[in-house]
């Protein structure tokens, strides 16, 4: 059980074993994944490397693993893990399997070696691995259903490359920092949002959640795994809470494992307070106080203006939750300089621009997260899945025929420069959404509202929260913290898929079933308590020091950023501090401000990756 990164390079076609150095350039890249200790594996046509920040079992769960029963001999390297570990254990004790120790790791290999692709359908976890069955010459990679952990791959020649990051696979001189029409396309069509299985740059793709890429020395063999069902439920109002609260409560205390320190993220919320008072009465129970973390901004208090999507502050209810549930609490309060600053560090994480000062402001919680802390539980996915958004409570949102979290694609277009207006930006949009909508699954019958609030659910599981998903992991793993998220457990996100709205939205209030199952868990003003996201900051200072910094890029002939926006469109925005833009660019927070700072991003990453533009 550790959170690591990994990077491989298989060729069946030639000898690839003198090329340690290459892979070594690559599990590099990966030191802030892995700051423990590396390991390598070497043959004639597999090339394995693993960085490892370790979680439990320091001896046990070394890697990369080896394994051999029956005379084949199997290789894994594994990011992740699993959180039904001894329940695999026990299945594959008594199927005759021995182990040397009590990591994860060995377990999951033995699952593969016993089951194959199926040993997925079993793990309840968080993964991205590699497997080498060297008797039949298989490579398997797989990764988690909802995508918490990330890889990436590039087909060059022969030769399949991968890594736990896009600068993994950048480290090996046959991958090149390209990217074509298609790419930019997606860079302002959907950014910051990834299309599924794409990694941007050319011939760079990621493997997406919930799918397994098996390869043999003659086939190449991408399939989805797994993806939610449609069923029926027939339960009142009072069983779905209970459900939930069961659902919600094992979820939580599966993942206060591990042999190093601790801690939570705290808002104030609905979620992550509900993830507090468990783990902080499971740490009660053994003589212990939990520590939990919340974010602010300097002076927030002074200039914060309540909003649709920000309605209240967050400082004062995550104290009052930190006093209910006994927490010892931690304030990190952000500045505004340092905030500006990690937009290039948040890049660096991602490999591409990603959600601005909304990435920035986590890159900084993280790191300081980290000067005390190895692990913290956070509470992402619960408003895809509960309902949390506007989108899934105000009409024209609901149907809206498009992604309700990028509803002004004509905006975007109109930012970009003549060279790029030919892009089919509209088009893009068009085809990824009507993508996603073909694979809903759907029940016989169902009423026009309840058809579309499940194509809204799956939208957000698909899009989305993949998109929050991927920041947590990059921003805090950056930082070699490692954040797990218990609303991401499978089973929760297939329970919640087929509630139906009555039930989902009991009282008639967004998130009203959740309220309804962590009733009693926590006191009833946070039950109460109006959605309010990740916070942002509403200091004019944020504003100033982007638009300073904007103005420089634009005034810089040398900036390739320049090639790609409407110079006069984008000056005008940053005279009018933000103003001229008025609709989120993305998602409920990113709007003037931080669009100007989301184009600053792909400025950087332009310079810093040092990307060719093939047009």
């Amino acid at each position: 059980m550790d959170m690591c990164g990994i990077a491989g390079w298989v060729n069946f076609t030639e000898d690839i074993e003198e090329n340690k150095q290459i892979i070594k350039q690559m599990t590099d890249t990966l030191k802030e994944r892995g700051p423990d200790s590396e390991g390598y594996y070497e043959s004639r046509h597999v090339l394995f490397g693993h960085r490892r920040l370790i979680v439990v079992d320091a001896e046990g769960g070394k890697q990369p693993m080896r394994k051999t029963i029956d005379g084949r001999t199997y290789v894994l390297i594994y990011n992740g893990e699993l959180y039904n570990t001894e329940d695999l254990r026990r299945e594959l004790l008594a199927d005759g399997f021995t182990f040397d120790a009590y990591s994860d790791t060995e377990v999951l290999l033995t699952a593969y070696i016993r089951w194959g692709a199926g040993c997925l359908q079993k793990c309840n976890g968080i993964f991205a691995f590699a497997i080498w069955d060297e008797a039949a010459q298989t490579v398997f990679l797989a990764r988690d259903p909802l995508g918490v952990k990330p890889l990436f791959y590039a087909w060059r020649g022969n030769s399949l490359i991968f890594g736990s990051e896009i600068k993994t696979l950048l480290a090996h001189p046959d991958v090149q920092p390209v990217i074509d029409r298609d790419g930019l396309t997606e860079l302002f069509a959907l950014g910051p949002a990834t299309a599924p299985g794409s990694g941007v740059l050319k011939g760079v793709h990621e493997v997406p959640p919930a799918y397994f890429l098996k390869v043999t020395p003659d086939t190449s063999l991408l399939h989805e795994y797994w993806k939610p069902k449609a069923k029926e439920n027939y339960e009142t109002e009072a069983e779905a809470a209970e459900h939930l609260r069961s659902l919600f409560v094992d979820a939580v205390e599966r993942q206060l494992v591990g042999d190093v320190p601790l801690c939570t993220f705290l808002s104030g919320g609905l979620d992550s307070s509900g993830i507090t008072a468990v783990a902080a009465r499971a740490f009660e129970k053994r003589g212990k106080t939990l520590e939990t973390y919340s974010i602010d901004y300097a002076e927030n208090d002074k200039y914060f203006k309540a909003s649709l999507f920000q309605p209240t502050p967050d400082q004062v209810w995550a104290e009052k939750m930190a006093a209910y549930a006994r927490t010892r609490h931690h304030t990190y309060i952000t500045e505004h300089a340092a905030l500006a600053d990690a937009l290039e560090n948040a890049v660096i994480a991602r490999d591409l621009p990603g959600m601005a000062d909304v990435d920035s402001s986590l890159y900084l919680f993280c790191k300081e997260i980290r000067k005390n802390y190895v692990i913290a539980l956070s509470g992402e996915c619960a408003d895809e899945l509960f309902g949390g958004y506007p989108w899934y409570t105000h009409d024209e949102m609901i149907y809206a025929d498009t992604f309700p979290w990028s509803r002004f694609v004509g905006d975007r277009c109109a930012i970009l420069s003549p060279a790029l207006q030919t892009l089919d930006i509209e088009g893009c949009v068009r085809h990824q959404y009507l993508d996603t909508l073909r694979q809903v699954p759907h029940l016989d019958g169902e009423s026009k509202r309840d058809y579309r609030m499940r194509e809204l659910f799956y939208l957000n599981i698909k899009w989305f929260m993949v998109n929050l998903l991927n920041r947590k992991d990059r921003m805090s793993m950056s930082n070699s913290l490692e954040v797990r998220v218990p609303f991401a457990d499978y089973r929760l996100v297939e329970y919640a898929f087929n509630l139906p709205s009555a039930l989902k939205f009991a009282g008639g209030r967004e998130k009203g079933l959740l309220r309804l199952a962590l009733s009693g868990i926590l006191p009833q003003d946070i039950v109460e308590r109006k959605k309010s996201p990740y916070p942002k900051t509403h200091n004019p200072v944020y504003t100033d020091i982007v638009c300073s910094r904007m103005d420089a890029v634009l005034k810089n002939t040398e900036s390739p950023l320049l090639e790609l926006i409407d110079r006069k469109k984008v000056r005008e925005i940053v005279d009018t501090r933000g103003a001229a833009y008025k609709n989120p660019w993305f998602g409920q927070l990113m709007t003037g401000p931080q669009l100007l700072a989301y184009l600053l991003q792909v400025d950087f990453w332009l310079r810093h990756y040092d990307i060719r533009l093939e047009r």
